[in-house]
C-alpha cells in the first residue's frame, strides 16, 4: 500500500469513520482527480456507496457550490470535499451539517501534501490539539510575538476552543483535514501580524505587516497586503472581521505557502478573517483567508504554548 492509498483510508476510516452502504459523496476540483480517485476508492473499499463529482472552481474561497452540489451535500450521509473554493465557510455546507452529514473540506489539498500529513503520529498531534484547544478556553487573553515584528493580543472571553484532531465520525461533525490544529475565534483583539504565508497568495518574498484594531484589519502594507484586503473587502467590510487564532500542532507539515498546509505547521500561529460564525464566533459572511506567522511566541492566558516557534507544551 503506498503513502496515498494509506492516506486516504486513515481519513475515510480514522477521521471519516465511513461505514457500508453510507452514501459518500467526494468532492474534487479538475485538477485534483488524482486525489478524488483515491478518495472515491477508499470509499469503495469502505463498503460506502460512493460518488465522485468534480466541481468547476470559483472566483473567491468561499462562494456557494452550484445548486445541485449543495443538495448533494445534504443529502448524503459523509462527503470529503478537496475543492477551491473551500465549501467550509457556504450556506450550503453549514446546512449540510445542520442535517446530521458529517464530513471534511480540504481546500487546496494535493496528493503529496494528504499522503504527507495523513502520516502524523494520531494519538500525540490529538493531544496538541486538545491542550490547545482547552487552553484557548480557559484563558481570557492570548499575546503572540515573533521576531519580525508580531506584537498582537486576543481577548478570548466567552469564546471555547476547538481541537482540530481529525475526529469526524459524530453525526454532524465537521473539520478541515489534513487536520493539526488549535483554535478560538476570538471576541476581539489589537496589535500587529507580521506574515509570510497568506491564502490564495502563498509565500511572500517580504513579510506583510497587518494592523489590528478593534477586532478588525485596518490596513495590510505592499502589494500582497493589497490583494489580502481586496479579497476581503469584496464581501463588505465584515470581510475584515478578525476571525480566527490557531496553534498549528502536525509535526509532518512544512512550509510550503499553501495555507492548508502552513497553518497546520508545528511551532507556527495563524490568524484568520472574514467568516468566524461556523467555529464559535458571530460572523458570517462567505470569506475566510488564514495567514501564518512563523517563529511566534505565544502566551495563552498565563501557559506559553509556543515558545520562539517551538511548540512548548
Amino acid at each position: 500500500m503506498g503513502d496515498l492509498e494509506r492516506a486516504v483510508d486513515t481519513i475515510v476510516g480514522r477521521c471519516l469513520g465511513v461505514s457500508a452502504g453510507e452514501e459518500l459523496l467526494v468532492l474534487c476540483d479538475p485538477d485534483r482527480t488524482e486525489l478524488g480517485d483515491a478518495l472515491l476508492t477508499a470509499g469503495l473499499r469502505a463498503g460506502a456507496d460512493a460518488v465522485l463529482t468534480v466541481v468547476p472552481p470559483r472566483a473567491e474561497r468561499g462562494t456557494e457550490p452550484p445548486a445541485t452540489v449543495a443538495a448533494a451535500l445534504a443529502a448524503a450521509d459523509v462527503y470529503v470535499a478537496p475543492v477551491v473554493p473551500s465549501l467550509s465557510h457556504t450556506v450550503a455546507r453549514k446546512t449540510a451539517t445542520e442535517r446530521g452529514v458529517r464530513g471534511a473540506t480540504m481546500p487546496g489539498a494535493t496528493a503529496d501534501l494528504v499522503a504527507r500529513l495523513m502520516s502524523a503520529d494520531f494519538d500525540a498531534m490529538a493531544e496538541r490539539c486538545r491542550a490547545v484547544a482547552q487552553l484557548l478556553t480557559d484563558a481570557d487573553e492570548a499575546h503572540v510575538t515573533c521576531p519580525r515584528g508580531t506584537d498582537m493580543r486576543f481577548d478570548l472571553r466567552g469564546r471555547s476552543g476547538i481541537s482540530d484532531d481529525g475526529d469526524l465520525t459524530a453525526g454532524g461533525a465537521f473539520g478541515n483535514l489534513p487536520c493539526g490544529e488549535g483554535f478560538i475565534a476570538p471576541a476581539g483583539g489589537e496589535g500587529t501580524i507580521v506574515t509570510s504565508s497568506l491564502a490564495l497568495i502563498g509565500l511572500v518574498d517580504e513579510p506583510v505587516t497587518i494592523t489590528v484594531e478593534d477586532g478588525r484589519l485596518t490596513e495590510a502594507e505592499g502589494e500582497a497586503g493589497a490583494r489580502l484586503v481586496e479579497m476581503l473587502t469584496a464581501h463588505g467590510e465584515t470581510g475584515r472581521n478578525l476571525a480566527e487564532l490557531g496553534v498549528g500542532t502536525n509535526d509532518q507539515a512544512t512550509l510550503t505557502g499553501i495555507v492548508l498546509e502552513d497553518e497546520k505547521l508545528l511551532g507556527t500561529i495563524h490568524v484568520a478573517f472574514g467568516a468566524s460564525a461556523a467555529i464559535g464566533g458571530t460572523v458570517a459572511v462567505p470569506v475566510h483567508l488564514d495567514v501564518v506567522v512563523l517563529d511566534p511566541t505565544l502566551d495563552v492566558g498565563d501557559t506559553r504554548v509556543v515558545d520562539a516557534g517551538r511548540f512548548a507544551l
